[in-house]
């Protein structure tokens, strides 16, 4: 998935950047965009939302291998943004938005009691269904980026920009009673990451289009514990977990 997206991030450079340049006499494009003080726009991407596992010794095999994995889905973003000219090169951007994701937890170490519980002739205690766990998580983002560009280049113009942000998983489940023995993992609600963003501004007569790729990386532990009564096999065998994403998005200002 992540080659996926990088390669359609570097095609659409390419086709932007070509169109742009198919003659020497290029007329530029949007110049007045640039010189004023605010702006505002919009940007469509697709998401990856990782999670690095930190597993307990109930998540880990006698050799240290994970018994604890997880299966990461693509996702969908939509975001708006606000921009204030700072200087020639530097620009304040506002970029809030909401990303729908889904993380699969397998717990192989309920399979591997399954399977000792079937072979020594004995009705399993646990059943399919405790060892996947589907992670649907949607996080109202609100990243504050400082941006440095370049200078403009025909109608082309790169950049890159890094910042901090607060996120808010809606999905969080953290304030329910129920956890992992009725099926429910919850995760912490109100999260901090920093994030880094590369792309290319490509101006044509009416608007800015940008293709761009971010990371983002969450600074604080996100697991929430299993009630004191229910087995060491889900969040018990984990330390903490936290998210990476990669966001490949279509900006339009």
């Amino acid at each position: 998935m992540k080659k996926i997206i990088t390669l359609l991030f570097l095609s659409l450079i390419y086709c932007g950047v070509n169109a742009q340049f198919r003659s020497r006499d290029v007329m530029q494009n949007y110049t007045d965009f640039d010189d004023q003080k605010f702006s505002w726009g919009y940007y469509l991407g697709a998401n990856y939302f990782d999670l690095k596992l930190h597993p307990d010794k109930t998540g880990l095999e006698q050799s240290k291998r994970f018994l604890v994995n997880v299966d990461t889905k693509a996702g969908f973003t939509v975001g708006l943004i606000g921009r204030m000219r700072v200087h020639d090169y530097v620009d304040l951007r506002l970029e809030p938005a909401m990303h729908f994701t889904q993380r699969d937890l397998i717990f192989r170490n309920i399979q591997k009691i399954i399977d000792e519980e079937n072979s020594n002739g004995i009705d399993p205690s646990y059943t399919e269904p405790d060892i996947l766990r589907n992670v649907k998580s949607t996080y109202l983002d609100i990243p504050l980026f400082l941006n440095f560009h370049g200078d403009r280049w025909n109608n082309t113009r790169p950049y890159i920009q890094a910042g901090l942000s607060w996120l808010v998983n809606i999905q969080s489940n953290e304030k329910k009673d129920q956890d992992n023995e009725d099926q429910i993992f919850r995760m912490k609600t109100h999260n901090f990451s920093y994030q880094l963003e590369a792309g290319v501004e490509i101006y044509f007569k009416r608007f800015k289009m940008t293709p761009s790729l971010r990371g983002i990386f969450f600074f604080n532990n996100e697991l929430v514990a299993d009630n004191n009564d229910t087995p060491p096999y889900w969040a018990g065998s984990l330390k903490s977990i936290n998210t990476r994403a990669i966001v490949f998005s279509i900006k339009f200002e």
